[in-house]
């Protein structure tokens, strides 16, 4: 299960994301608009004032600030300057930037096949130099073979009765791969031993999976933790999320995905993170922990 999220806005806790998308990006315009009436306020300044100081009609003040209406840019640009308030400015950008991205449905995403969501993924990885990724019961995308790859698609299309293109959806994951062997790039990954062992597909794709891990972790530029089972969590795993630099941080649900860019939210993350990769096994200890599930997973293959 996937907690609702409490969004931050200058450390002040706001109203709990939980319908749908027209909803969130509507509580989060709201949330923005009253943010911006809070700077208003604390320089005891009218919305006519305001206004006038801007060169905008009254009415604008008026709509921002009652989430009727999304500023621009350069509104919360000129808003912050004229509030006294440019150190609010990042922040506020961040919220803005994220509003209408926030919550991306997959029905309405993935309308056409999985490609689209492939390509901007590719986008994203494009930019990105350091990975940090957390997974508690799926092996990441970035490492999975082509037949566990394919499993997991296949998941997708039955619950949400998408287009099938399976092959093109596939093809696009491994090509993505390619970027381990870039050097400039840094990868990160942890996951709960569960997730070795969780049966998601066929034992002898599973077992290729599990080889597969073992040659990735071994590369220069790739850092694999395990969480073993015995482990006393100090930070619960509640959910996988993917840390892209310090930029975004992206958290996949059954009905969406969510796209955080606002600083306190990745701080958050990146703090969770940390607190996980501490507890995990790497290197040798996580060979072993790999070792033991494949002996489980060998176990389940039908005698020859």
């Amino acid at each position: 299960m996937i907690p609702l999220y409490i969004t931050q806005y200058d450390g002040k806790i706001l109203p709990q994301n939980k319908v749908s998308s027209a909803t969130n990006v509507h509580e989060a315009r709201v949330a923005l608009g009253t943010r911006l009436r809070e700077l208003r306020q604390q320089v005891k300044m009218t919305g006519r004032q305001l206004a006038e100081s801007l060169s905008w009609q009254p009415s604008k003040v008026s709509k921002i600030e009652n989430g009727k209406q999304t500023p621009s840019d350069d509104d919360i640009r000129a808003w912050t300057r004229a509030t006294g308030s440019e150190d609010q400015t990042d922040n506020l950008l961040a919220s803005l930037h994220t509003l209408e991205a926030r919550h991306a449905e997959w029905q309405r995403l993935f309308r056409t096949g999985f490609r689209p969501r492939q390509n901007e993924l590719a986008e994203l990885d494009q930019k990105t130099r350091f990975f940090r990724v957390f997974e508690a019961t799926v092996i990441p995308g970035l490492l999975q073979t082509a037949e566990y790859a394919r499993a997991r698609y296949a998941e997708g299309i039955r619950l949400l009765k998408l287009p099938n293109d399976i092959n093109t959806a596939v093809e696009g994951r491994m090509k993505r791969q390619d970027m381990f062997y870039r050097p400039e790039k840094r990868f990160h990954f942890v996951i709960t031993e569960a997730a070795l062992y969780f049966r998601m597909c066929q034992p002898a794709v599973m077992l290729g999976q599990l080889d597969r891990l073992v040659s990735l972790a071994a590369l220069p530029n790739v850092k694999l933790g395990i969480i073993a089972f015995d482990t006393y969590y100090t930070a619960s795993p509640w959910h996988g999320f993917w840390i892209y630099d310090d930029h975004k941080v992206i958290v996949e649900t059954f009905s969406a995905g969510l796209n955080l860019a606002q600083p306190q939210e990745i701080e958050l993350y990146g703090s969770i993170f940390e607190e996980l990769a501490a507890i995990a096994s790497y290197g040798r200890e996580a060979r072993s922990l790999i070792t033991k599930a494949v002996d489980h997973v060998s176990a389940q293959l039908p005698e020859s």
